[in-house]
């Protein structure tokens, strides 16, 4: 079993950075991406970024390129994800998840989810 748990979120203003961390533990895997999603209210969940553990080679979806940035920590089995100039479009319930290798793509499908922090951007 893995377990991840996010925390960091909150309520921010427009412009305003807020900084996600998701803790991993339990089984681990040689060969792994960490990613981000979130699912607004009404809306599918959607795919933020994305790590590959081993090289750190990293993936975003365009809505959050610049401005959002995915790192992990080793040590710790930690992968964070620093959020600035937030956007009320940003509002959504974030959920970190894992996807064991081989993979040709970091961006999905995973297999393991946390349980999701809320982050609230107000305008």
């Amino acid at each position: 079993q893995v377990q991840l748990v996010e925390s960091g979120g909150g309520l921010v203003q427009a412009g305003g950075s807020l900084r996600l961390s998701c803790a991993a533990s339990g089984r681990t895997f040689s060969n792994y991406a960490m990613g981000w999603f979130r699912q607004a209210p009404g809306k599918e969940r959607q795919f933020v970024a994305a790590i590959v553990w081993s090289t750190g080679s990293t993936v975003y979806t365009d809505s959050v390129k610049g401005r959002f940035t995915i790192s992990r920590d080793n040590a710790k089995n930690t992968v964070y994800l620093q959020m600035n100039s937030l956007k009320p479009e940003d509002t959504a319930v974030y959920y970190c998840a894992i996807r064991p290798g081989p993979f040709t793509s970091p961006v999905g499908p995973y297999d393991y989810w946390g349980q999701g922090t809320q982050v609230t951007v107000s305008s």
